[in-house]
């Protein structure tokens, strides 16, 4: 067998980067119809395994464009998918039946007899007969020519959890308490999520000719880095596609960051030691070692890889201040500029001193959480500061919120004797749309109009407490939002001018935005692009060249020390004051709707991440500081 290429040698399963999951699926989209033009010439059957998740959908897409347009014929293609959800009924909203449907079968001419799928209606005592009859139609066709694959946070490949042997074929099993929180967005709260599903074994899956794994985002690069670089382990299950003689992982930027190659290349061979891969090297360094940046020695560098950089700098020395200056300088008490300072070397200019700033915030309450002491000291420090919350963040709202702002408005009827006209029978019809509904139905309007005004109320009252007056607190209501279900629609027009007409009526200096790219729900991806895109539009606008666009992070991850350029120490006061505009938004204390993959309060998690900045950059050797808030700027 061929050794892999150098700057791979610690992967152990060929592993193809793309910069983006477009580019990738697309390649991969290429390579599914190459196959099945293929086995039509042959006048052959085309056997695929299919996935299905956020992973699969821009390949399906792809797959569905190439048919209308391009004349590729799913006649020939029998199809077998990884797993489904026990119980549930095929037309239910998260059905993994209707997911295939939506995305891809009732688009393309695949005859309806091709399409084999777990049935998540069985009774309990069908399900062993119904496996073994799905292994028999698999092994009838000849096998399973391609195996698409996506992977969960556990490692698993279809619903295979830790623990699944590499033996283990279709069969019923109970998902993993992470891959529940997991679902738990899909089915609007943790607790209606199903607690078992029928899936393809491992052995199943290594039946297969051919395995494609994808994997987007850097919410799977730990994952992905056990998966191909780890060793083979039953706890993850990702982990035998080691041991298939043709398996591919697929992955974008994002996923690929903890890879070697990527993470640390110095590791793996020579570099090509560019200025931001030096600040890289020498941050990993300091704390793989450490020791504070100043004390590395010309044999730390030579020990771990970096001997080349001795070799183009003289002395350990000089690489040191140099680095330790670049990070002393991302430093500043004042994210707007500090006025009459000498800003040569500061994240951000002196001038003009009192700058016009919006900060967007995709859901209503990501503007405290990602950098709410920023926004304090932005305010403090005398700038015109507004906000723009991106979306209602309606579906993020307990049931129970409702019933008890709905008692709010009929007593307060009652209390003041006011004539509540309509007001009572809205208030009934709401209270029994919520006691009637169905586990994971998508919510009325009406319910949905009061989740969003549940949630505007919160984000006044944060505004508020910093001292934001009501006339620069802007909800745009972005329409992409707005369809009741975690499944957004694509970016449209009307979101892009929205999000024009607010810059063009503010000409602000500075745009902070959340470049949090992990959000689990893919609405700060959305949010960021309409940013992106106005911008672009408008960058010829005088008051748009003098704007700069920082990017801030989220609840669920922080920047890289080296991507960082401007970070904002926070002090405990103003630690605590954040966590109070946290605590304003009521809906989301105690335990939010949609936790993602940490059970603790936002607050914990945002403070925690703050700590963790500060603390890393004490022990690089810089100041020690109580917390620090990040940013990257981008240029647009």
């Amino acid at each position: 067998m061929a050794l892999p290429p150098r700057n791979q040698r610690f992967e152990k399963v060929p592993t193809q980067i793309f910069e983006h999951s477009e580019a990738a699926s697309k390649a991969i989209a290429l390579d599914i119809a190459n196959l099945i033009r293929a086995k039509a010439q042959e006048g052959k059957h085309c056997v695929l395994g299919l996935a299905t998740g956020s992973t699969p959908k821009t390949l399906y897409n792809e797959l569905v464009r190439m048919h209308q347009e391009e004349g590729l014929s799913f006649k020939n293609v029998i199809t077998f998918n990884l797993d489904e959800y026990y119980p549930i009924a095929p037309d239910a909203l998260q059905s993994y039946v209707r997911f295939m449907r939506e995305y891809l079968f009732d688009h393309v001419d695949i005859d309806p007899k091709h399409i084999h799928i777990p049935d998540g209606t069985l009774n309990r005592e069908e399900i062993a007969e119904f496996c073994a009859t799905y292994e028999e139609k698999i092994h009838a066709y000849g096998g399973l020519d391609l195996q698409i694959l996506g992977i969960g946070r556990t490692g698993h490949i279809g619903f295979n959890e830790p623990g699944s042997g590499q033996e283990s074929r279709t069969r019923l099993i109970s998902l993993d308490f992470m891959t529940i929180i997991d679902a738990a967005s899909d089915f609007f709260g943790e607790e209606n999520v199903p607690r078992k599903a029928i899936t393809m074994g491992v052995g199943t899956i290594m039946d297969a000719k051919r395995i494609i794994l994808m994997a987007w985002g850097e919410g799977k690069a730990n994952i992905i880095h056990k998966a191909v670089e780890g060793p083979v382990t039953d706890s993850i299950p990702a982990t035998y596609l080691q041991k298939h003689p043709n398996a591919t992982v697929y992955v974008d930027d994002g996923a690929s960051a903890k890879l070697t190659r990527i993470r640390t290349p110095w590791l793996v061979g020579e570099c090509d030691w560019s200025e931001n891969l030096i600040k890289k090297a020498v941050i990993w360094l300091s704390l793989h070692l450490d020791k504070p940046i100043l004390k590395l020695t010309n044999r730390d560098y030579a020990d771990n890889g970096m001997g080349d950089i001795i070799t183009e700098y003289e002395s350990a020395y000089n690489i040191n201040i140099k680095v330790f200056n670049q990070l002393q300088r991302t430093i500043t008490g004042w994210p707007g500029g500090k006025p009459n300072a000498d800003d040569t070397h500061r994240p951000e200019r002196a001038e003009p001193a009192h700058k016009r700033v919006i900060i967007f915030s995709p859901h209503p309450d990501d503007d405290v959480i990602s950098m709410g002491g920023t926004f304090i000291r932005l305010h403090d420090q005398g700038h015109e500061v507004h906000v723009a919350y991106q979306t209602s963040g309606n579906i993020a709202v307990f049931d129970d919120d409702v019933v008890r702002f709905a008692d709010f408005v009929n007593d307060y009827h009652e209390a003041f004797g006011l004539s509540p006209d309509k007001t009572q029978e809205l208030l009934n019809q709401i209270r029994t749309q919520i006691r009637t509904k169905v586990p994971g139905e998508i919510d009325s309007a009406e319910i949905r109009t009061l989740k969003g005004l549940i949630r505007k109320g919160e984000a006044k009252a944060g505004c508020r407490y910093v001292g934001i007056p009501e006339e620069n607190m802007h909800f745009q209501n972005l329409p992409f939002y707005e369809t009741g279900k975690v499944k957004k629609k694509p970016i449209g027009e009307e979101d892009i001018q929205l999000t024009m007409d607010l810059l063009e009526s503010i000409k602000p200096h500075q745009v902070y935005a959340a470049g949090d790219l992990s959000d689990p729900h893919g609405t700060h991806r959305v949010c960021l692009q309409a940013i992106f895109e106005a911008l672009k539009r408008l960058k010829d606008r005088p008051w748009a060249k003098d704007c700069w666009l920082w990017l801030y992070r989220g609840a669920w991850q922080e920047w890289d020390i080296e991507d960082i350029d401007m970070a904002v120490p926070i002090s405990p006061e103003e630690l605590l004051r954040k966590r109070r505009a946290i605590f304003k938004h009521q809906s989301q204390k105690d335990r939010p709707l949609f936790p993602g993959n940490d059970a603790r309060e936002f607050w914990q998690r945002a403070e925690e991440r703050n700590r963790g900045t500060a603390a890393a950059y004490d022990r690089l050797g810089l100041a020690e500081y109580e917390a620090i808030e990040a940013f990257k700027r981008f240029e647009y």
